[in-house]
């Protein structure tokens, strides 16, 4: 089972139903299912009469924390051997689940990434046009990557899918009121490799209402701390896997 975690506050209940279709609509490889653990920060009402009656969708809500709490709170109650991230205001392109699914088969890997597109106001699309080639991500590369062009990962930590116990290992989702998973890619690529998938399997919707448009995000102060953070844990963590081999 993949259980796809899906964290929710009240601007992003308008695309919740989009993004639900998008995931009945993947393909699995035969003997595989998903769950959708969709988990609301801080309302516990929030989420009644908006989820479709589908037993595969497990509601639940935790106090509010922001998305790397809600994450982790959701991942609690996982039952899939791999979890995947999903955004309420994003969609899953066909085939992104087996692709994750078939790369994972091979048990020396930990996670993956895969492309982006940016899905417009305008309902076009955008493409990054700087994405490593398919392939295994070696632990360590795409921290020294981030270290060297500003802050910004080479693959987009929004489309993580990880297994199960390296996310209880790592104690999930970063507790930070942004980058939280770009924390929790850096730490995953600290301790496994990981593959990154060239194929596209996920439009990350631009809209108004997200929370990387809001002055907050930008904050440079609190920017600087969350950088700190999350580069200094990966690098303990890469020290200690490095130590270990």
């Amino acid at each position: 089972m993949v259980s796809v975690i899906t964290p929710v506050h009240p601007p992003s209940l308008a695309h919740l139903d989009e993004t639900y279709r998008s995931l009945a609509a993947q393909e699995l490889p035969a003997g595989w299912s998903w769950e959708w653990l969709v988990q609301a920060d801080g309302d516990g009402d929030l989420l009644t009469g908006r989820l479709p009656d589908d037993p595969r969708v497990r509601p639940g809500h935790n106090r509010k924390g922001g998305p790397g709490v809600t994450r982790t709170m959701a991942a609690g109650r996982a039952r899939g051997e791999l979890v995947k991230n999903l955004d309420a205001d994003d969609l899953l392109l066909p085939g992104a689940l087996a692709r994750e699914i078939t790369a994972l088969a091979d048990e020396s890997l930990g996670w993956t990434t895969c492309k982006a597109l940016d899905l417009l106001p305008d309902g076009s699309h955008a493409a990054f046009d700087d994405d490593p080639a398919e392939g295994v991500l070696a632990p360590g590369s795409v921290l020294r990557h981030w270290r060297t062009h500003n802050h910004r990962p080479p693959v987009h930590g929004t489309t993580l899918c990880l297994r199960r116990d390296l996310l209880l290992m790592l104690g999930g989702w970063s507790p930070l009121p942004a980058s939280e998973d770009t924390g929790l890619l850096l730490a995953a690529n600290a301790v496994a490799p990981g593959y990154f998938i060239a194929t596209p399997g996920l439009l990350y919707r631009k809209w108004p209402g997200q929370v990387t448009q809001s002055p907050a995000h930008t904050d440079p102060d609190e920017q600087r701390i969350r950088m700190h953070l999350i580069g200094s844990r990966a690098e303990a963590l890469l020290a200690r896997f490095t130590s270990n081999r």
